[in-house]
């Protein structure tokens, strides 16, 4: 079965995805400090700060993502509890994105964002525990 290397490729897209917005958090605070921009009053160099802290943690939280993605790869068994929470909500910020992206960025944006969120789910699928009853069922004898 295909699922480690789609596992393997879940957590190469986050890695990526967590460069590449880290990299835009970054263009966008040098492009908010350099045109002295304000917003309603807000110091400009607050702005900028927040929008480098903000770049980071989200980098930081699909790098954990990522991270998680490689573990279930090298390990070949599904997410503890933790990790599959952290894949999940990872899942819906993906759908939330993807369904903002459409208007504000474009279908290219759509695509990639539907494509990871693909992976996670795809991994999340094919690892799932498999069902155990504690009861017998009522065909049995």
């Amino acid at each position: 079965m295909a699922r480690r290397p789609v596992a393997w490729a879940g957590a190469v897209a986050l890695w990526a995805e967590a460069v590449g917005t880290a990299l835009l958090n970054w263009f966008l605070g040098l492009a908010v400090d350099e045109q002295d921009m304000s917003l309603a009053g807000l110091d400009p160099h607050t702005m900028t700060v927040s929008t480098w802290i903000a770049g980071a943690v989200f980098g930081l939280y699909l790098t954990l993502c990522g991270l998680v993605l490689a573990r279930v790869a090298v390990r070949d068994r599904g997410p503890g509890s933790s990790g599959r929470i952290l894949l999940i909500s990872a899942a819906v910020v993906h759908a939330l994105l993807g369904a903002f992206a459409i208007g504000l960025v474009g279908w290219l944006a759509f695509v990639s964002l539907m494509v990871v969120l693909g992976l996670i789910v795809l991994t999340l699928v094919a690892y799932d525990r498999p069902f155990s009853p504690c009861a017998p069922s009522p065909t049995s004898p």
